[in-house]
């Protein structure tokens, strides 16, 4: 019996440090894809991302400030203000980010050697750079770090002035994106808002991943027919919910169903084809576990 809990015990362990090496690992990688493609695509060609990384775009342009240098220093100095504002527990998780992002900042800062994207060709560095900046910061927040600077800048903003996360990243990054315009002039403002678009877009991808499945939630008075027709035309299945009309007050019942997204329209289209009338909520499914 010993021998048996021994073993779960060292199997239990063993899963746990797997983990551990599978979160640093990725923290790691997403900090050195950030780094290159910072100094690859957009440092190189004046296009700020926002952030304290993005302030120092415009400060190297201005007063030639090393970006590494600025990063680091600016990272250790929000540090110690989040330690006294936000506290130890939330700080821990910046610590790691705000050393090894500015380390390879400035261990990649060579690559423009590699990549000669001119002045012409803006588009092209927009497109790489918020791709590849949008998978490593996916990667950093997945495996629950940060690479700090405005992001402890952001969470002291909602705590204290009682807004959200979401109004706290427009407000910091709307301005130094803002200023970038002062400094290198609308185009290459309206080139650095899409590489904001493209980066949260593809960092959204990363942590939530790549939705396959869509779920319905469907209110009709047809709950049955709709029901048999997911049962036996589309193969899967269906639950019903008893629920209240929050207007009228009457009860009803409210089917859900998950199903594959090439499904999508032959469930849209037959539960039209069978009412009409009926009302029905679809949203992307990016988790899908149990059931047959």
């Amino acid at each position: 019996m010993k021998i048996l809990e021994n073993k779960a015990k060292k199997k239990e362990k063993n899963y746990l440090l797997k983990k551990k090496i599978k979160r640093y690992g990725s923290f790691i990688l997403g900090c050195l894809l950030v780094a290159i493609s910072y100094n690859a695509f957009l440092a190189s060609h004046d296009l700020v991302p926002g952030g304290i990384s993005g302030l120092a775009i415009i400060l190297n342009h201005l007063f030639g400030i090393n970006n590494a240098l600025f990063v680091f220093l600016v990272g250790i100095f929000l540090l110690v203000i989040s330690h006294f504002l936000l506290g130890k527990e939330k700080t821990k998780y910046s610590v790691l980010g705000t050393v090894i992002f500015p380390i390879f900042l400035e261990l990649t800062v060579g690559i423009t050697k590699i990549f000669t994207i001119n002045e012409s060709q803006l588009l092209l560095a927009s497109l790489f750079g918020g791709v590849i900046y949008g998978v490593g910061l996916g990667m950093i927040l997945k495996a629950g770090f940060t690479t700090g600077g405005t992001d402890i800048i952001n969470q002291i903003l909602s705590k204290y002035l009682k807004i959200s996360m979401g109004k706290a990243i427009l407000i910091t990054d709307g301005i130094i994106v803002t200023t970038s315009a002062i400094v290198f002039g609308p185009i290459h403002l309206m080139y650095s808002v899409l590489v904001l678009y493209i980066l949260s877009i593809m960092s959204d991808r990363i942590i939530l991943g790549i939705s396959d499945s869509k779920a319905f939630f469907i209110v009709t008075e047809q709950d049955d027919l709709v029901k048999d027709y997911v049962l036996s035309e589309l193969g899967h299945g269906a639950t019903i919910f008893k629920a209240k009309g929050g207007l009228n007050k009457e009860n009803q019942n409210v089917l859900l169903c998950v199903l594959p997204t090439k499904d999508y329209y032959k469930l849209r289209e037959g539960i039209n084809a069978i009412d009409k009338e009926a009302f029905f909520v679809a949203t992307d499914a990016y988790e899908v576990y149990g059931g047959e």
